[in-house]
């Protein structure tokens, strides 16, 4: 492995990734996807290794995702919330850590709603860290099963047009994606209200638009995102009615988009306010396919990580 990150045994930022990286991740995802169709979804690779998933901010699809990832892999899986730490008590991040590596786990998953923490954590402790969303920061793992839901639908990155729609400036999936979508060649549009769209945009896409149907249009891929309210500081447009107005696709909409365009959502979704109900669970959502596709991707993460490719090798 050429990075430097990864070779360190971590995966906190898509930044640290590269194509390489992507293609032997793909390739392992595509193996575990065919363990979770099996009628035994398990396999002994992990059997003996211990995984801490500390959540310290609210999840649902990534924090089940990861628990079930690491059981089909025959890990022992220790689930950790905020409310059911010491953190609530007073105790400093670090200080659980600490703690928590004493007793030798081999690899800690972390949440956090600190930007940077899984990085940071990182540095304290020598097992594995692996970032399942910090703040507006980043979200690896979510940019992974994005990537290999479009893999297979489109069969090839080269030249596609995806287009990210909604609130760029508090997504961590859109900054995730972004980063590695352009070292995979793919062309990138986002769209949202200009006060939703964060400062230098344009150094990480080829294209911005406050318009949701030049957005849309041409697309080979469209993905949507919620309002972040619980990390809007100050009223970014008048309320959510104006923004479905301007912003929530339909089946209308899409028809300016490429023949065969997919339509991609990290959830939750909110319906009628970013997509529509008919686009939701209509012919072009692969929205529950990327839910599917993220235990096979976490399963794939664990096992390079914990010895399948991804180890330290100096």
């Amino acid at each position: 492995m050429t990075d430097k990150s990864l070779s360190r045994r971590r995966l906190v930022s898509m930044s640290d990734v590269s194509v390489e990286d992507v293609q032997k991740i793909m390739t392992a995802t595509s193996a575990m996807k065919e363990v979770s169709e099996r009628d035994i979804k398990k396999i002994p690779v992990l059997r003996g290794k211990t995984v801490i998933n500390l959540f310290m901010e609210p999840s649902t699809r990534t924090r089940t995702s990861f628990e079930i990832a690491g059981k089909r892999l025959s890990a022992d899986v220790v689930n950790i919330s905020a409310s059911g730490s010491s953190v609530s008590k007073g105790e400093s991040l670090k200080d659980m850590v600490n703690n928590l590596t004493a007793m030798k786990p081999d690899l800690i998953v972390l949440r956090s709603p600190f930007s940077g923490a899984p990085y940071i954590v990182s540095k304290w402790i020598a097992c594995p860290v692996v970032n399942a969303g910090d703040g507006r920061h980043e979200h690896p793992s979510q940019s992974l099963l994005d990537l290999f839901t479009i893999l297979e639908a489109k069969k090839s990155f080269d030249k596609l047009n995806i287009s990210i729609i909604g609130d760029i400036l508090n997504s961590r999936v859109a900054r995730s994606n972004m980063l590695i979508m352009r070292k995979l060649g793919i062309n990138i549009t986002v769209c949202g209200p200009a006060t939703l769209l964060p400062k230098y945009i344009e150094n990480m896409a080829d294209r911005v638009t406050t318009s949701l149907k030049e957005a849309v249009t041409g697309a080979d891929v469209v993905m949507m995102l919620r309002i972040q309210s619980e990390r809007l500081n100050e009223k970014k447009f008048p309320n959510l009615r104006e923004y479905s107005k301007l912003y929530c696709l339909t089946s209308d909409t899409l028809k300016h988009a490429a023949k065969g365009v997919i339509v991609m959502h990290p959830g939750p979704i909110n319906r009628g306010v970013e997509i529509s109900p008919e686009v939701a669970d209509g012919p072009w959502s692969v929205i529950l396919d990327q839910v599917t596709n993220g235990v096979a991707v976490r399963m794939a993460i664990l096992y390079l990580l914990l010895g399948g490719g991804l180890q330290e090798t100096n």
